[in-house]
């Protein structure tokens, strides 16, 4: 049989490693592959140079299989970066958040990722980026609200003969 070649493999190989991360049961199929050919006498660190992953990576693999088995493969839930703010911090930023910038001293009237920042920064001696604040502000169910400019009350003579076109509709065309 004729070996078949995929045009630009380097690019495809990119891309199929990328679908692999993107989903959780794809991650652990991926294991489940790795450990089929290691069991067939492959060698982690020729697993690994195969999926272009890295060799103690694939050793993990096997680890985890031989302690917990099929489940050991699976993916646990990760804890994450700790907080930043104590619950009772929290709380007291919530209600912060309530009031205007202004009451504490800030050069804003609402609050966006900047100002909060700079608020963290102040009040709780606590550094995050812009984009982190905004997801604070969606955590915490506030949603950014600019409010419209209003137009005072205009003199109807005036925007009637502003207007392009007259108050009966558009001039018939030629």
């Amino acid at each position: 049989m004729r070996q078949l070649q995929i045009e630009d493999a380097e690019v495809m190989r990119l891309a199929l490693q990328q679908e692999i991360a993107r989903n959780e049961e794809s991650r652990y199929d991926h294991r489940l592959h790795g450990l089929l050919l290691v069991v067939a006498g492959h060698s982690c660190r020729q697993v690994a140079e195969l999926f272009g992953e890295n060799g103690t990576t694939v050793q993990r693999w096997v680890r985890r299989f031989e302690q917990g088995g099929l489940e050991g493969l699976r993916e646990g839930e990760r804890s994450g970066r700790p907080a930043v703010l104590k619950p009772d911090q929290w709380r007291k930023l919530q209600g912060n958040l309530r009031k205007t910038p202004r009451d504490f001293g800030l050069p804003a009237t609402l609050w966006d990722g900047p100002v909060l920042s700079e608020h963290l920064r102040r009040h709780y001696r606590v550094h995050l980026g812009v984009r982190q604040c905004q997801r604070l502000f969606r955590r915490m169910g506030f949603r950014l609200r600019k409010p419209r400019p209003q137009v005072g009350q205009a003199d109807p003579l005036k925007i009637a003969a502003a207007k392009k076109t007259s108050s009966s509709g558009p001039a018939p065309r030629p």
